[in-house]
């Protein structure tokens, strides 16, 4: 679906809310304020659509939902086309929108069908839109294919989501003309250094296509060492308002589909001469800090630079090489390597130390075969390579927001803020039935979170005491103000480290060099940018979140795809949450399922909120979050993306 670009922060006038309304698959929906979110019974939602901008009315009562309320204005739509499946029906056309959160069906008169047939999947452009009294209307824009055409849903995915395939011709002819000129920029440039004499390396997945940032260790005085970061200098390529820079700001970062990558940037950059493949010179940014034996960053130093990388490694060689399963390929990579791992280890622990949070998470990406099929699920877990090359990043990133916040320069920070009071007052239900020594989170500091992580470790229900950690966590995001990040307990951080795939890095890194030079009044870039901090940052917040839902609508899909081929089997699983309608369950490849309440047998069962329960009527058998099941496989909607069980 086409989107505007902004979206209205959450406030109160009059006696009214005015919000971001969220809808639900089952037509009611949710208004979010600063105070809170306001429950929207299906009846009251005054013809908005998910993600539209509203003005509610709170009612004076407090039903069992919690707060309500009415919607009597749409103050700010949020879409300006809609996907879903065609149908003609004589004179008019009717589309079903593919997201269910989008309750309203599309009216088509005929002169706005174009060729489509019934079963076309489209895209109808919005003319009218639905009231009390109206039903939405449009006309078609595009045909994206048939119902069951192989990669439909992700044709889909990308449009529900307003996601960018295609660069402007613009911007491809703007890529062709740049040139890579390692020797000009050394010689305009006096600030830019030459460090391509330092053993440098990256360590990213083994199917990584574009190399943003490069690690090098070098030991110094009294046993202290320096660990260089260097990024991809993007900056040096795209200038502010250019064709390239204005796509990749409406894009605002690359997305990574489960079956295909759509970049921020055109190959020529993310993939070509902004990539720091090995044995070949680029232009970088680089961060040089200086660590005490424990992993202090005792002192740091910003500058333009030119590097070659010498050796290209992948997470799976650093671990097997690390934990003696193989042998380094030589003495001076296992030197440096080595030297990573323990450095960036003491920076952890003094991360952690200061309260920063260290979730347990696995990541499932499904391999898929030529053809786009899925394969199998490869579950990746946080190792030593990971979490090496995660602290490297933490810390430039610091290095770099401490600089910016001592300047007092115009700067992009990545805030998070406290965990949502109501949030953390379910966990406690929660930790209170696994009979956790921490049992309150009111008012918890990162420290206390940290505790129910560590003491999760080892426990069935470790990943669930995680995941439930990471919902009551406000979403991190971009401001051009100062403020903590809670995840990291950091009082000042930023994002800096990866330009090519994201655009606040790519700002950071201008008004970083500006600052740096002494040019912020007089550079072109920086001058004009930084007027423009505030709704650039709202504006890659919310592309950040697009992406987010894009990728994990695509993965869940091709989970579909697979599970699809196991109807009737059976599978391990553990509740991951409860509602009045049935079990949420959670297979071990990440799939996840549903068992009505209806369907489980021997009993009639009621939902207890505060304890998270299905409890039976006449037997008392219950189930609850973190509990193993055994499931079976009954049916799978691929539409849908939706697998439902059954207790085996």
């Amino acid at each position: 679906m086409a989107k505007s670009n902004r979206a209205a922060m959450p406030r109160r006038r009059g006696g009214f809310v005015t919000g971001r309304f969220t809808s639900t698959r089952h037509g009611y929906g949710f208004v979010a304020s600063p105070d809170g979110d306001y429950f929207v019974p299906a009846r009251d939602t005054g013809g908005a659509m998910h993600g539209d901008t509203v003005s509610l009315r709170p009612d004076t009562k407090q039903g069992r939902a919690g707060r309500s309320g009415v919607v009597v204005q749409v103050t700010q739509r949020a879409y300006t086309s809609v996907v879903g499946r065609f149908e003609r029906h004589g004179a008019i056309g009717i589309v079903s929108p593919s997201d269910r959160r989008v309750r309203t069906e599309v009216f088509v008169s005929g002169a706005g069908m174009g060729d489509a047939t019934s079963g076309d999947i489209v895209m109808v452009r919005l003319t009218g839109y639905p009231s009390r009294n109206h039903a939405a209307q449009g006309y078609i824009e595009e045909i994206i294919g048939r119902e069951g055409d192989p990669g439909i849903e992700i044709e889909i995915t990308i449009r529900e989501h307003g996601l960018r395939t295609e660069f402007p011709a613009a911007v491809a002819q703007e890529a062709a003309r740049i040139r890579l000129d390692v020797d000009d920029a050394l010689a305009r440039e006096s600030d830019r250094r030459d460090i391509r004499e330092r053993f440098t390396f990256t360590i990213d997945p083994v199917d990584a296509r574009d190399f943003d940032d490069a690690i090098s260790i070098e030991h110094a005085e009294d046993g202290r060492v320096i660990l260089g970061v260097h990024i991809a200098d993007v900056s040096h390529y795209v200038p502010w308002d250019s064709s390239i820079d204005t796509e990749a700001r409406l894009r605002a970062t690359s997305v990574y589909l489960v079956d295909r990558v759509l970049p921020m940037l055109p190959e020529e950059l993310s993939n070509g001469i902004c990539s720091l493949n090995p044995g070949e010179d680029r232009l970088a940014f680089s961060v040089d800090m200086v660590l005490s034996k424990d992993g202090a960053v005792e002192a740091s130093s910003f500058y333009p630079s030119v590097i070659r990388s010498d050796r290209r490694f992948s997470y799976d060689e650093v671990d097997t090489w690390l934990s003696g399963d193989a042998p380094f390929p030589d003495a001076r990579c296992e030197e440096s390597l080595r030297e990573f791992a323990r450095v960036t280890r003491h920076i952890g622990e003094r991360r952690v130390a200061r309260g920063g949070l260290d979730f347990e998470t696995v990541e499932a990406k499904v391999r898929l075969d030529s053809e786009g099929t899925p394969l199998e699920v490869v579950l990746r877990e946080r190792t030593v390579a990971t979490n090496s090359i995660e602290e490297a990043m933490i810390a430039a990133n610091e290095a770099v927001a401490r600089y910016m916040r001592d300047a007092k320069a115009p700067m992009v920070y990545r805030i998070h803020e406290n965990p949502d009071p109501d949030a953390l007052g379910q966990i406690s239900l929660v930790l209170k039935e696994f009979d956790y020594p921490i049992k309150d989170l009111h008012g918890a500091s990162p420290a206390t979170f940290q505790r129910i992580i560590a003491f999760a470790h080892g426990r069935r229900e470790k990943y669930l005491i995680n995941s439930l950690l990471v919902r009551a966590l406000e979403r991190a995001r971009y401001v051009d103000y100062l403020a903590p990040h809670f995840g990291l307990a950091s009082a000042a951080y930023c994002h800096f480290t990866s330009p090519i795939r994201r655009y606040p890095d790519l700002i950071v890194h201008r008004l970083l060099k500006a600052q740096l030079r002494g040019t912020l009044q007089t550079d072109h870039d920086a001058s004009r940018m930084a007027p423009e901090l505030g709704w650039l940052a709202e504006h890659s917040s919310t592309m950040e979140r697009e992406a987010a839902m894009a990728e994990m609508d695509s993965t869940r899909y091709k989970l579909c795809q697979l599970m699809a081929d196991h109807i009737g089997e059976e599978f391990a699983g553990i509740v991951t949450g409860v509602a009045n309608f049935g079990l949420f369950v959670q297979l071990a490849n990440t799939a996840e399922g549903m068992i009505r309440s209806d369907a489980l047998p021997g009993d009639r069962y009621r939902f207890e909120v505060d304890r998270h329960m299905l409890v039976g009527e006449k037997k008392g058998d219950s189930y609850r979050l973190g509990q193993a099941v055994t499931v079976r496989i009954t049916n799978v909607s691929l539409g849908d993306s939706r697998i439902d069980l059954e207790l085996a």
